[in-house]
């Protein structure tokens, strides 16, 4: 059982996240000898962004092998992600501009859990400036606050929010204007895994991995992917095929009913539970 009553994770996964969570940290030093398999970057911006109460350090493991691998990897710099306060709305526009002028080049943006709403906002309101987009737990489907455990710890500072986001998140929205991959996991804690599926179409997936919702960062089938990602040629984007080896680690995606809407549940005018 993977879903409460309710529509969030079942409480077994939520009460074991932390040790999930540390479980795959063994596994992603186990892994680091294997760091020459995966693709080789080709030095381009990629700016990516925290979830919900945690800042630059929760990315360091991810941004370090980003680094590693030759991209140009940036955080955030906005401290602790508390929400859509006036700082955060107004510093990743300054930022994604920033970064844009340096290198001259369009930025990725891989955004984990909340970090993921924003990065898809930054990419409907500045298309040009965004490469792509990797979310990573995110619930950009969110139709009601049940679907998330996060919820109260969301309200706690919405009074500090400059924007409020109203459920369902993106009701009716067209696709990005830019590739994007969402990768999720069944068996997250935290966060409904269906409010994390977008529509499949010719610029937009849904990559499925094993793993707790804290852990993605360092989840080593998720840091495949995200380099695979990252690693595709500008203006030849390609739906992800994990290579034969590795696809038992990721299982067959799920994907919306065809047509469907987000669940609408009960409308809410703040979108409290977002991780």
């Amino acid at each position: 059982m993977t879903q409460a009553r309710g529509g969030g994770p079942a409480l077994p996964l939520y009460w074991s996240e932390i040790a999930r969570a540390s479980a795959g940290w063994g596994l992603f030093l186990a892994s680091l000898p294997l760091g020459p398999a995966l693709p080789s970057g080709d030095g381009h911006p990629v700016l990516v962004l925290p979830g919900l109460l945690a800042g630059d350090g929760s990315t360091t493991a991810l941004r370090g092998v980003l680094r590693r691998l030759g991209y140009d990897v940036h955080g955030w710099q906005l401290g602790r992600n508390v929400g859509p306060t006036t700082k955060v709305v107004r510093g990743l526009d300054r930022r994604l501009q920033e970064l844009t002028e340096r290198h001259g080049r369009g930025v990725s943006i891989v955004g984990w859990s909340l970090g993921g709403i924003f990065a898809r906002t930054l990419a409907r309101r500045s298309p040009h400036l965004v490469r792509q987009v990797v979310t990573l737990g995110s619930p950009f489907r969110l139709a009601r606050p049940g679907q998330s455990r996060a919820s109260a710890a969301f309200e706690r500072f919405s009074h500090l929010h400059a924007e409020h986001l109203s459920l369902p998140l993106e009701g009716g929205a067209a696709p990005l204007p830019v590739p994007a991959t969402s990768v999720y996991s069944r068996y997250d804690g935290i966060v409904a895994w269906r409010a994390c599926l977008d529509t499949p179409g010719p610029l937009t997936e849904n990559v499925e991995v094993y793993g707790s919702h804290l852990g993605l960062g360092h989840n080593p089938a998720v840091i495949w992917a995200v380099t695979d990602r990252l690693a595709q040629p500008e203006g030849s984007w390609r739906p992800f095929r994990a290579p034969v080896v590795l696809r038992p680690f990721f299982p067959r995606p799920g994907t919306p009913a065809a047509g469907a809407r987000p669940d609408p549940g009960t409308p809410d005018p703040v979108a409290g539970s977002a991780a």
